[in-house]
């Protein structure tokens, strides 16, 4: 069986002004055919998580450790991430002009397996799962994401979710942007991939709706860069119905306690350095 697991993950991004810390000590396990979803208010750090196991530059590891069945992949490039079983469904799927889905998805394949799939079977394969997620046909020849409204590029995604068979899949806010058609589409599609393969999902989305679809067996409060609160399902129903203020609330106290420990002992220690450096030297 295989098992993702996130250490004291702390983790930095640059922005204009310069690094900003993002994670503050991240700890989960998911465990493969698990499904845990991340649910918290918009920049708590939930997508910094997501790009921060992918391996995306812009986001830096600064301690803490990602583990895949035992193997550390903050070392690793991006690429050599995927082919050791991490996938990522991005929240914001890029355009790709002049390369084609078919030839995108036969070449992502390809560097995962480190052969080409059989040409025929690959075909069939293609074809049929882009028939599941009711995506046209002529999608295949058409270049990737270019064009494509919201719900075509978040299907696109979850098309290369089933075809490529990671391990382990991220899935950033997969939900946002689909009407429920398209949700219930990428729900099964997902759902399926656990089913065919024993896929660990890392679901992080804002709502209760697409958990309706795809059942998480943990649920896990992030608030300003930490897991504040872990439950099943049911948490997710409550977070529904209440919101997260009491957690952002409980944070903030936190932060301002913890903020206000160091400020004291940052006091005392200089009062304590002013006085020994005051004290009169005595002579032996």
């Amino acid at each position: 069986m295989s098992v993702l697991e996130i250490k004291d993950l702390h983790v930095s991004v640059d922005t204009e002004l310069g690094s900003k810390q993002i994670l503050r000590g991240v700890n989960l396990r998911i465990e493969q055919g698990q499904t845990h979803a991340i649910m918290g208010p918009n920049g708590s750090g939930k997508s910094t998580l997501a790009y921060a196991i992918a391996g995306h530059p812009k986001y830096h590891v600064t301690s803490g450790s990602i583990l895949l069945d035992g193997e550390e992949m903050t070392t690793l490039s991006v690429d050599a991430r995927a082919r050791a079983g991490l996938f990522l469904a991005m929240q914001y799927p890029v355009e790709i002009p002049g390369v084609t889905v078919t030839n995108f998805l036969r070449t992502a394949k390809t560097a995962i397996d480190g052969e080409a799939p059989p040409l025929r079977g690959w075909i069939k394969d293609v074809k049929s799962t882009m028939s599941a997620l009711r995506m046209d046909s002529q999608f295949a020849e058409r270049n990737v994401n270019e064009g494509f409204s919201g719900g075509e590029k978040k299907r696109n995604e979850i098309l290369q979710l089933e075809l490529l068979k990671p391990k382990f899949a991220v899935l950033d806010e997969t939900d946002s942007g689909l009407d429920v058609d398209a949700l219930k589409i990428v729900s099964e599609g997902v759902n399926r991939a656990k089913e065919n393969t024993d896929l660990g999902v890392l679901l992080i989305t804002h709502y209760n709706r697409i958990l309706r679809y795809i059942t998480p067996d943990f649920v896990h409060v992030f608030v300003a860069g930490q897991v504040v609160e872990s439950g099943g399902p049911e948490l997710a129903v409550q977070l529904e119905n209440e919101g997260y203020d009491e957690y952002v609330k409980a944070s903030a106290a936190a932060a301002a306690a913890i903020a206000s420990a160091e400020a004291a002992d940052a006091s005392a220690a200089s009062v304590a350095a002013s006085a020994s450096s005051a004290a009169p030297a005595v002579n032996a």
